[in-house]
């Protein structure tokens, strides 16, 4: 059964390619959703998929691309909407 987070990251998250860590770490999972700066210079991403693929996908968003700092990462559960076909970056 597939699942929903919305993710906020903080910390040194943007500028050090993120989105695109993001996004490599999310397509092999078949996550599909997206990720964002938000103008505070934390990164958003919504992600939908499998329960533990999701579980996966949040330790490597802790973890983050070399050159960021991760402080926190704040994650909420939702139920899917099956909105998104793929993963992309998206801008503000």
């Amino acid at each position: 059964m597939k699942k929903r987070i919305r993710a906020v990251v903080q910390g040194t998250v943007q500028g050090v390619g993120y989105r695109y860590f993001t996004l490599i770490r999310a397509e092999p999972l078949g996550i599909t959703g997206y990720v964002r700066n938000v103008p505070n210079g934390d990164v958003e991403v919504v992600a939908e998929g499998d329960e533990e693929k999701l579980e996966i996908f949040v330790s490597a968003l802790k973890r983050g691309p070399m050159g960021a700092v991760v402080r926190n990462v704040v994650v909420v559960r939702l139920p899917a909407t099956g909105e998104f076909k793929d993963f992309s970056v998206r801008r503000f």
